[in-house]
């Protein structure tokens, strides 16, 4: 045997090897589960259940061994590894974990809690994540018991829709097509024991078909089970990162060519474009699978924020053929989605049930959309701000002399301005409509109308003369944090309200140190600004015409 041949026996050995030590979760990722009121695929449980335990879509044991979703739930399922002495559960905030470690139960901490919600008062932060502990724990209490395996639909003569876990006998069902079904996962188990990758695909497809034929009308149909499975391995928000990234590298280089690469601003719109797509992908299929627009919840409305804020870009490139707008849109998106990606505790990706308030389409959709894209459009003035404090910071003579950009600036601000305004109001209609009352100086309310009033007075104080383009770009980035307060503040810091469905924990050191970097920013450019004052003053002296014509021609 020469040695060709030994290195192609040794090859289609490893290669072997390889296929038996590897199994292809797609088949077993498309079974159908009730899980949180939903009924959603397999591959869509094992994510959010092990996101929530342990804080990361993949789990590295104490072995070294890198479980992801769906097997780390089949080794809990099928008892093939002592999860229990596995450092799995997540404890995000440290003060709370010193404290248990100082023999401090959580049962009692729980119990603090509860009175404190039951006597209408403030919860702090510690025993809020007490109750978030709590959760995690639970949750990973019935995967160890098998109670939250709810992959049998329920009969058809059932008056509830609730699901069940597998058991080996069940009279409600017809005891043939129940006892093929329970025989298919009895297989797809031994596979996976074995790590038999074509069986265990084999019997996982045909243990999805047993339980439909349980049950049709109740079960999931394919397609939406494929659907839901695609969007959870295409990943379209995370390659709206890169492409935007790409995008923005691409087209900052092109625009200090002052015009000579022309082939790069093409790749860079392109290249923004394509990442306007892909993000409107992952929009429109999580909209077929939840069945309603996609905002309600934090990691829904940062990533629809991040979408409007690239569509307003376009529009107003469009209109003023002002590559500037890509510049300022292209940075705050992609940080918005990377915040998404960064925080999955804080902002999870579940797709879960409306609560009630909520079941209104119609009022979700010209409400809180509305609302959201007035979000958008003071994001992307404040990135735009970004920039015209950055030509004051560079050279204030030149800023100062750029009125074209102060006048885009403007427009984008009167755009917020519109669409806040008729979203409150809008937000009064519906409260009308589910709480019998159309202002109740909510949190949510009060820094809804705190931010327009922001925003109204920097306009106002803008057309009155108060003060000067440098006022309306500084306005344009510190007037934003009014509005982090009513989107961000409201639900994660102050939690109080009857705008309780959005609240949550965690994220503040990074938004705290994303505002005062912003802030720092400003410091600099007014610093900048104020000792440029007096020739500025000067310029204005000697300048023939008012600059408030210029404006207007334009």
């Amino acid at each position: 045997m020469n040695v060709r041949n030994i290195i192609l026996i040794l090859l289609l050995a490893f290669t072997c090897r390889a296929q038996a030590d590897t199994l292809d979760y797609h088949q077993f990722g498309l079974l159908g589960i009730q899980d949180s009121g939903r009924r959603k695929p397999v591959d869509t449980f094992a994510r959010e259940t092990l996101l929530r335990i342990s804080g990361s879509p993949a789990y590295t044991g104490s072995d070294g061994r890198v479980w992801t979703a769906p097997d780390f739930l089949l080794s809990v399922l099928f008892d093939t590894h002592d999860w229990r002495k596995e450092p799995l559960i997540l404890i995000p905030y440290h003060p709370l974990a010193d404290r248990l470690g100082a023999a401090t139960t959580l049962p009692s901490l729980i119990q603090q809690a509860q009175q404190l919600t039951s006597q209408q008062k403030e919860v702090p932060r510690e025993l809020k994540e007490a109750e978030s502990l709590a959760t995690r724990m639970e949750s990973f209490g019935h995967l160890l018991d098998n109670s939250g395996f709810a992959i049998v639909p329920p009969p058809p003569t059932a008056t509830s829709d609730r699901w069940a876990v597998p058991t080996p006998e069940n009279d409600a069902y017809d005891q043939a097509g129940y006892k093929v079904a329970m025989d298919e996962l009895s297989q797809m188990a031994q596979a996976y024991n074995a790590s038999n990758g074509f069986d265990f695909s084999v019997h996982a497809a045909r243990l999805r078909k047993a339980l439909r034929d349980l049950n049709p009308a109740a079960y999931p149909t394919d397609s939406m089970l494929q659907l839901e499975y695609t969007y959870n391995h295409l990943r379209a928000f995370m390659w709206a990162v890169i492409i935007y990234g790409v995008a923005f590298v691409v087209l900052l280089i092109a625009n200090a060519s002052k015009g000579k690469a022309k082939v790069l601003t093409v790749c860079g719109l392109v290249l923004a474009v394509a990442g306007v797509l892909t993000q409107a992908t992952g929009i429109a299929m999580r909209c077929i699978i939840a069945g309603r627009p996609p905002v309600t919840n934090m990691f829904e409305s940062v990533v629809w924020v991040s979408f409007g804020i690239m569509l307003f870009a376009f529009i107003f490139l469009l209109r003023y053929r002002a590559l500037t707008y890509l510049l300022a849109a292209l940075p705050v998106s992609l940080t918005c989605l990377l915040l998404v990606q960064q925080l999955p505790v804080a902002m999870p990706e579940a797709i879960d049930p409306l609560v009630p308030v909520l079941r209104s389409n119609y009022w979700l959709t010209i409400h809180v959309l509305t609302i959201t894209l007035s979000y958008a459009a003071f994001a992307l003035a404040m990135g735009f701000g970004h920039i015209v404090l950055f030509r004051f910071i560079r050279n204030p003579l030149n800023a100062s002399e750029d009125a074209t950009l102060h006048f885009w600036l403007y427009r984008i601000l009167q755009l917020g301005v519109i669409l806040l305004a008729t979203g409150t109001i809008l937000g009064g209609v519906w409260a009308n409509y589910s709480w019998g009352r159309f202002w109740g100086w909510d949190p949510k309310e009060t820094w809804a109308l705190i931010a327009l009033l922001c925003y109204i007075f920097v306009l106002h104080g803008r057309v009155v003369g108060w003060w000067d383009q440098f006022g309306l770009a500084l306005a344009s980035v510190v007037c934003f944090c009014a509005v982090v307060m009513t989107w961000y503040g409201v639900n994660f810091v102050l939690g109080k309200g009857l705008h309780s469905y959005g609240f949550g924990i965690g994220g503040e050191k990074y938004v705290a140190g994303l505002i005062c970097a912003d802030l720092a920013y400003v410091a600099v450019a007014a610093i900048r600004y104020r000792k440029a004052a007096p020739l500025l003053a000067a310029m204005e002296l000697e300048e023939e015409e008012d600059p408030e014509d210029e404006i207007a021609r334009v």
